[in-house]
């Protein structure tokens, strides 16, 4: 397999500005569009690409909804909306993923895992990494901190959503096309 495969988009200009945003998406929310969106506009990128990594680094492994059930709603998800895609990596940090692109798309949460030396070898392993790291579009999130140079302009209405929350029950904040998977297979259900 290769490192990235292409699901979903079409191939960009040459000199195109691209950004990535990795995550499980599991399912993925109105939020993770939004920020999407909204980075795409505040970056001047040609499209961001969901990244989904075929074993997602530090998350249990899922076998409801398949990681193949996963692809296909994220892909429904992002259908009709211009600018965004969705590729597979092997890669599992998101130094490594974000590699090649010229913007990074994360959460505040996912900022401070970056951040957390447990995911490195050592302090200088970290350093290394977030010195790697591309542009940064932060989402704010209630609970965390991003840097103001970082942070999109993300709606406060925002700031709690999360596919965690989505498979505790608060199912408004799905995208329709989990929505509708949930519906017919009883994927995230509590």
């Amino acid at each position: 397999m290769a490192t990235f495969v292409l699901v979903t988009a079409s191939h960009p200009p040459l000199d195109a500005r691209l950004g990535v945003y990795p995550g499980s998406f599991n399912p993925p929310t109105v939020a993770h569009l939004e920020i999407a969106l909204t980075a795409r506009e505040h970056h001047g990128l040609h499209r961001v690409d969901f990244a989904v990594s075929t074993v997602t680094l530090g998350k249990a492994s899922v076998m409801r909804p398949s990681f193949e059930e996963r692809l296909a709603v994220i892909e429904a998800s992002i259908a009709d909306v211009d600018g965004l895609g969705l590729i597979v990596t092997e890669h599992q940090l998101i130094v490594d993923i974000a590699g090649g692109f010229d913007v990074v798309v994360m959460g505040a949460d996912k900022w401070a895992q970056v951040n957390d030396v447990v995911w490195y070898p050592d302090h200088a392993a970290r350093d290394a990494a977030l010195a790697a790291l591309p542009a940064l579009a932060l989402a704010p999130r209630a609970g965390f901190d991003v840097p103001d140079e970082h942070a999109l302009p993300v709606g406060a209405e925002l700031l709690d959503v999360s596919s965690s929350a989505v498979r505790a029950g608060r199912t408004e904040w799905m995208t329709d096309a989990a929505r509708r998977h949930r519906e017919a297979t009883g994927a995230w259900a509590p």
